[in-house]
């Protein structure tokens, strides 16, 4: 994808709403943590339908209906015609934030959410967070304190080849090689009241319930040093 200029630039962290299902509930907790609001192509309709007015609307506009379109002022539309990249990906990529929450890219089609997480691996350096109904995911950074609390449960999915070690989960992954086509750690378990990640190389995704957003899992992740 050829770099652009950011359709927003804050401080603040960022909502990112897609067009699939999302709750009123869902998208009203991430906006608590991220007030800035961005909306992926059909996003946009989701964002009015729910009372929100989008600080801007990013894609290729091939699911923006026109009664939609017609509301927001033309200054906050980016179109991005090319189809080389998701409109998730042109999002990712025009938001400039500390922290972004991604609401309405799971639980529809199968194919765009794992397009998602593909994404979310070839830029590890977003602080993305993915908030589903139950779950939330993010890339690890290289070293990453979660605050926990004994028995939650701490899932790791590698998205690519990936090696590390960990303090505090009931399962230590010291010396596991991990893929997504052999070893993976679903349904791990934290031991006390912190966990420690430690990745030799990007692309570890960590799945927790979407309770942790609740803790300071989002100071700890912009506290989290960079994979450069």
């Amino acid at each position: 994808m050829t770099p652009i200029e950011p359709a927003l630039s804050t401080e603040e962290n960022v909502t990112l709403l897609g067009g699939g299902a999302v709750r009123a509930e869902i998208l009203n907790e991430a906006l608590s943590f991220a007030p800035k609001l961005v909306a992926a192509d059909g996003g946009a309709a989701k964002a009015l339908a729910l009372g929100h007015m989008p600080e801007c609307v990013v894609g290729d506009f091939d699911s923006l209906d026109e009664k939609a379109r017609a509301q927001i002022a033309p200054e906050r539309l980016f179109h991005i015609p090319e189809q080389d990249s998701t409109d998730f990906e042109k999002a990712l990529m025009c938001i400039a934030a500390p922290v972004i929450l991604g609401v309405g890219f799971t639980g529809a089609r199968i194919d765009h959410e794992l397009a998602v997480y593909a994404t979310l691996a070839r830029f590890p350096d977003r602080r993305c967070v993915i908030l589903g109904e139950e779950d939330l995911c993010f890339i690890a950074p290289p070293v990453f304190n979660l605050p926990t609390r004994p028995g939650d449960r701490v899932s790791l999915f590698p998205m690519g080849a990936v090696t590390g070690r960990s303090e505090g989960l009931r399962w230590p992954i010291e010396g596991i090689s991990f893929a997504p086509d052999g070893r993976v750690g679903t349904s791990n378990i934290a031991s006390g009241e912190q966990v420690t990640l430690c990745f030799d190389t990007p692309g570890m995704m960590v799945i927790l319930s979407r309770a942790m957003l609740g803790t300071d899992l989002i100071a700890r992740l912009l506290a989290a040093p960079d994979w450069g």
